[in-house]
Order: structure tokens, then sequence, then C-alpha cells
């Protein structure tokens, strides 16, 4: 994304303030993605032996960050999405939108969704966003009983001016996903990368690939990519942004690449 739009086209803001966490801005409307903001140094536990060092600091105390009105959480089990300071913000949100088994846990505020339900959220100033969770699977055939559910999401509000902003949550490319463009036109979409791997798996990896990512942007024919969760932990195994975007430009998609430095905040016409 090489051109910076004019005043009158912004419809959006989003500050990626690390891994998966983003602040994205429509209107009056805030909403904070998969919230994280722990130190660094911390290491974290996902079960069956695996673990990972949190390497970078946030870029925010979380007690700046103002009003919330909803978090976008894609899953709430594992701490490189929703870790101890980030789980003591959700009470202070006006809800919670995650899966269905998050919902059981979190319960409160928070909404659980299945792949293709939606919720609809309204603003102060009656802008209207429609938040319709999206299929993800969090690794292989057959791994959702060890990784646990995970959502992506679509959101749709008044005045979008070339389709839906989609958020992939932590998930490989798999076949459901060719499900979304046939129920939603997508503008942009933040694609959470990486290649998540642990040594007791072997190859195997639980989030996309940079080869993956390009292929769903293929899939998507989405206008921008933004490709976040490729930093800032020990267990990604793709975290060179030259050889990530080496892999779209190989795909033919490597123009609608943009990426976002941490606590950068970025104009967006969706």
């Amino acid at each position: 994304m090489n051109y910076i739009p004019d005043a009158d086209e912004i419809n959006c803001h989003i500050t990626h303030l690390g891994t998966a966490t983003m602040l994205i801005e429509v209107g009056r409307f805030r909403l904070l993605t998969d919230p994280v903001f722990d130190p660094a140094g911390g290491l974290y536990h996902f079960g069956y032996g695996t673990k990972s060092t949190k390497l970078t600091p946030p870029t925010i105390d979380p007690d700046k960050l103002g009003r919330i009105d909803a978090v976008l959480l894609s899953h709430d089990q594992h701490m490189d999405n929703l870790d101890r300071r980030g789980r003591a913000l959700l009470p202070d949100a006006v809800r919670v939108i995650t899966t269905r088994a998050g919902y059981h846990r979190l319960r409160g505020n928070s909404v659980g969704l299945r792949p293709f339900e939606s919720t609809t959220i309204i603003a102060e100033d009656g802008l209207r966003m429609r938040i319709e969770a999206m299929p993800a699977r969090h690794g292989p055939p057959g791994s959702t009983p060890l990784t646990g559910p995970v959502i992506g999401f679509g959101l749709q509000w008044d005045g979008q001016k070339h389709g839906a902003l989609y958020i992939s949550g932590d998930t490989v490319w798999h076949r459901r996903l060719e499900e979304i463009p046939r129920r939603m036109q997508i503008s942009t979409a933040v694609f959470h990368l990486g290649a998540a791997r642990f040594p007791q798996f072997g190859p195997i990896r639980f989030t996309m690939s940079a080869k993956g990512g390009a292929k769903l942007a293929k899939t998507l024919d989405c206008r921008t990519v933004v490709p976040i969760h490729c930093e800032g932990w020990t267990h990604f195994s793709q975290t060179d942004r030259g050889k990530i975007q080496a892999a779209f430009d190989k795909a033919g998609v490597g123009e609608r690449v943009c990426w976002l430095d941490l606590g950068e905040r970025r104009a967006f016409v969706i």
C-alpha cells in the first residue's frame, strides 16, 4: 500500500500494538483484537509440553487505551492471544466477542459465536457494525481437540467503499476458508502469520505460513493484506519480513501487502 488516501476517503484506522493485538477505529467505534500486554521475557506454556518466550514488550500500557467498544478475541486459550494483562482488561470493554467455548469460560460481557454467526453493535452516533465469525482451524486436520476452537472475524459497517474488513484469527489455510468470499466481499484482510511451530510436533504448523497467506489473499481476492502475528515469540518460525514479502511477491500478490510497524497507526479505505 504505497499511496496516502485522501482524508475524505478514509473510513478506518488500524494500529498494530503487537502480535495479533490491534486497535481498530471506525467512526466512534474502538475495537481491540486479541489483547496481549504482558512484559517481554515471560515463558508461557501452551499444553502438551509446548512453551514459548515472549520477546517484545507492549507498545502501550493497556491502562492508556481508553474506551473499548468490543474486544474481538479469536480464542481465549493461548497466552499469545490473551495474556494476563489482556485478560484483566476484558471486564472494562463493552463486550467481548469470541468463540462459543470462550463464552462458556469467560461469561460476563462476552458473546460466543460459531463460524458464520454474527452480532451487531451500534455506536453512540448510530453507526452500525455487523461482526460475523469466520471459520478458522488452528493446525492440521484433526487438531481442534488439541488446540481448541478458533474464529476469525468479518466486519461490515455503513459507508464501506470496497468491502469488509477480515481478520483471520490463528488459522492455517484450509478449504473452509473458500466459503468466505462466497458470503462476503473482502476489501482488507489481516492475516495471522508466523507459521507457529513447536519441537514436539516436528514440521507441523499451527498458524499460516507466508505461502498459505498468499494463497488466502488470492482466494479472497482482497485489495489489501496486513500481515501480523509474525514477530515477538520464539514459537514463530517465519519472522523475516523480507522472506514473507517474497512469498507474496512470488504468488503475484505482493503489491497488496501493507506492513505495519509495531505501534504504527495507519489510515485505510475499506
